[in-house]
């Protein structure tokens, strides 16, 4: 496996070589470093993975891609890096896996008037119900 890094000033810059890497060949983001201060802007280093014919590409790409929007700082294809690499410095800024995103629960709407009940008529206790009358009745 090798490890590819494209260093470029900007998020912008940096999303767009990603875009490109992943798109040109079999590699895979495996991290994002952000620094502040690179040339007085935010720096950010994207890094890839995968074996070093497709990281080579994927690098060459990306790097012609973000050229066009903006500064690339650098760029390194690495093959076989060593495990200290990854141990100590990559895992730093390894992405985590996101969890999946909850999704909202849907909420049924009482009908205005009409004499039917709805889902939630059926469902709400008897205390409620109750208070319910006694409003009818005032």
């Amino acid at each position: 496996m090798a490890l590819g890094l494209i260093e470029t000033v900007g998020y912008t810059t940096a999303v767009s070589a990603a875009d490109a890497a992943v798109k040109a060949a079999d590699v895979e983001i495996i991290g994002l470093e952000k620094i502040i201060g690179v040339k007085g802007y935010v720096g950010v280093t994207v890094h890839l993975s995968g074996d070093v014919a497709a990281v080579t590409s994927a690098v060459e790409a990306g790097k012609k891609q973000a050229e066009k929007v903006g500064v690339i700082v650098s760029t390194e294809v690495i093959a076989r890096t060593h495990h200290d690499v990854n141990a100590k410095l990559l895992s730093k800024f390894m992405l985590k896996n996101e969890p999946e995103p909850v999704k909202p629960k849907r909420v049924t709407k009482k009908k205005a008037n009409d004499g039917t009940k709805n889902q939630s008529d059926l469902t709400s206790s008897p205390r409620t119900k109750k208070n319910k009358k006694d409003e009818n009745k005032d």
